[in-house]
């Protein structure tokens, strides 16, 4: 499928598939935009079903389905093939979390360019030093000196040259403890990089440390949160602050989690399937989420038919 879309340099790239409406556009509405989490085909295709408008293709996330930690165990290439399988069922933008670009401005803007080519709508890059680490694990999370950062950045922009793939920094200086003060001189920094939004990140309870961000920065880029561990903030404070856009950033791998943990309790308890079958989903719902009636409509168009219908 994707064998023509591979270039071999910025002179002949050909971009991916044009969702029914650009990440961009969503990120630069006036409305508040939300993305949901998503780690597989799967995943990504509940997801649309349920009507989100765009998938954040979660570091954390994808690399649990693997068997990784959070820790730059998994490979850029192992996200962009999970990546590839989450646009092969979903139409709608995938904007990727990058972790902290796998290494320096050479692996940032690789990673880039094969995400583009295998359809994803942006990528989000971290301003941490490689490896990374969960930013909710531990303390100890140093960051990139702030010229360094903005060569990947750069380097970004100037490999993935089409303006619908969307570039996202995210500022880690209060995750690591640095305060405001270094937080919006990162943010200025990274918006004469050339990036097209800012994420702010925090693991404080409350929002209170992002709406000062927000206040301070004025919407010189659009505003990208992650509202993991201050959930309780009600989204209109959100509209208040004109933040662009909400990341449910692993909600669908965590409620999985739950999900099979419990049914796998149960069987082995139980000895039985019986007492689970109405509580989980059925096959048909599986069949209809994977589009197996196309594949049947395609088998009477494509494969030779005889009079009792036995090929």
């Amino acid at each position: 499928m994707h064998g023509s879309l591979l270039a071999k340099s910025t002179d002949n790239f050909i971009p991916a598939k044009s969702p029914r409406e650009s990440l961009r556009s969503l990120i630069t509405s006036s409305d508040l935009a939300f993305a949901m989490e998503a780690h597989d085909g799967l995943s990504a295709a509940i997801a649309q079903r349920a009507g989100f408008k765009a998938l954040w293709a979660s570091g954390l996330s994808i690399s649990s389905s693997l068997g990784y930690r959070d820790a730059s165990e998994a490979s850029w290439s192992e996200v962009v093939d999970v990546v590839e399988r989450m646009a092969n069922v979903a139409d709608i933008p995938i904007l990727v979390d990058g972790d902290s670009g796998f290494g320096n401005f050479n692996n940032a803007r690789l990673v880039a360019r094969k995400l583009r080519q295998h359809c994803a709508s942006g990528v989000c890059l971290e301003d941490k030093a490689f490896p990374k680490m969960n930013s909710f694990v531990g303390d100890r999370h140093p960051l990139a000196d702030v010229g360094e950062f903005c060569g990947r950045l750069k380097a970004v922009k100037d490999q993935v040259p089409d303006p619908e793939f969307v570039l996202v920094a995210r500022i880690e200086a209060l995750i690591a403890g640095h305060g405001q003060d270094e937080a919006l001189v990162r943010a200025h920094a990274y918006a004469e990089a050339g990036a097209d939004a800012i994420l702010i990140h925090s693991r404080k309870s409350d929002a209170e440390e992002i709406f000062a961000f927000t206040r301070a920065w004025q919407n010189r880029l659009p505003v990208v949160i992650v509202p993991t561990k201050y959930y309780r903030t009600p989204v209109s404070e959100y509209r208040k602050a004109g933040i662009s856009t909400v990341v449910w950033a692993n909600h669908n791998m965590r409620a999985a989690i739950s999900a099979m943990r419990q049914v796998c309790d149960r069987i082995i308890r139980e000895e039985s399937i019986a007492g689970i079958e109405s509580d989980v989903a059925t096959l048909d719902e599986l069949f209809d989420l994977l589009k197996y009636q196309e594949l049947s409509a395609a088998e009477k168009r494509y494969l030779p038919q005889t009079e009792n219908g036995v090929r």
